[in-house]
């Protein structure tokens, strides 16, 4: 990971020195290794606690829907692109903001890393020229970042950010490959049976902690369809029906707005592959409409809009 620390800080107490914005939400060290923690600074001088390193996958757009006042926000791609489908959302307005970019190559991915180690205690993790250094209690491994990539890094198309107002460092080089949805044409080419037997051995272990909901950028709902009463949309059950419902319903809420940022999987505790279920739509979506969500402020998601030379072939 090319070391943005700095350059984030600078950008980050200029604008609080100068009033550009009041409060800058960024991220700072966490307590143990490969974590980091969400930060709300609004003094100049404890800028310094800001951080970056390949563990910040934490998608910051979460904390910004209907907040006041001018705000300064640390953005990697996928989170700019969440930023954009709030504004487009009317959830935050884009002069309310001072975006502060920051060119990704992919976060790695903190379950790939625990499984080398097993049930030894982590002690450090550190980066270096492209390499991770990973410290147990009598082990240590050198492995290469490019091998470690959480799913979504490694399908990533947009590793820029797509609005910003300063950058924290030069901008990287876009990919073109490898097929993003590859995973998501295989299962498409298999039988309705094979399908359903794929998504339902996915969510087995589901304990419907909803730690995916609400670490997702776009679940602001001010009440969840699960947790609505009066009509009540879905058990509260860990019943296969049930849970299914809930992956469901969540995903096609997310339908032409989900940026793939990966978020979702990184919070659940039991490692379900939660983006199955949204990837399939992101594609369904791209190809239908020709969108993938955040790249404009200036255009409606394809969902919630209607125009009369819409292409109509696929409806049944």
């Amino acid at each position: 990971m090319i070391d943005y620390g700095d350059g984030i800080r600078e950008i980050a107490k200029k604008a609080l020195e100068e009033k550009t914005v009041d409060l800058i939400i960024g991220l700072k060290r966490g307590s143990i290794p490969m974590m980091t923690e969400p930060v709300l600074i609004r003094d100049a001088e404890k800028t310094n606690q800001l951080y970056w390193d390949s563990f910040c996958f934490i998608n910051l757009a979460n904390y910004l829907p209907k907040r006041g006042g001018k705000i300064g926000i640390i953005a990697k791609g996928c989170d700019s692109r969440n930023i954009a489908v709030h504004i487009v959302e009317n959830q935050i307005k884009r002069e309310q903001l001072y975006i502060i970019g920051v060119p990704c190559e992919g976060m790695v991915d903190r379950g790939k890393i625990r499984s080398l180690l097993g049930a030894e205690e982590l002690r450090e993790v550190t980066e270096a020229d492209g390499d991770i250094i990973v410290k147990g209690e009598g082990s240590e491994y050198t492995l290469k970042k490019g091998d470690h990539l959480q799913d979504n890094c490694i399908r990533c198309m947009h590793r820029n950010p797509v609005i910003y107002d300063a950058l924290a460092g030069d901008l990287v080089e876009e990919r073109n490959e490898p097929d993003p949805y590859d995973d998501v044409k295989a299962i498409e080419a298999m039988g309705s049976e094979e399908r359903w037997e794929i998504f339902s051995n996915l969510i087995r272990d589901c304990t419907r902690c909803y730690a995916c909901r609400d670490a997702c950028p776009l679940c602001y709902c001010p009440t969840c369809f699960v947790d609505e009463s009066d009509p009540q949309w879905v058990g509260k059950t860990i019943d296969p029906t049930d849970t299914m419902t809930f992956h469901i319903l969540r995903a096609y809420h997310c339908a032409g707005r989900c940026t793939d940022c990966g978020a979702c999987e990184q919070a659940c505790p039991v490692d379900i592959k939660v983006r199955s279920f949204t990837r399939k739509l992101n594609k369904d979506v791209l190809d239908l409409y020709e969108c993938e969500a955040g790249l404009s402020i200036e255009e409606r998601p394809p969902l919630d809009t209607y125009r009369p030379d819409d292409y109509e072939a696929f409806i049944r």
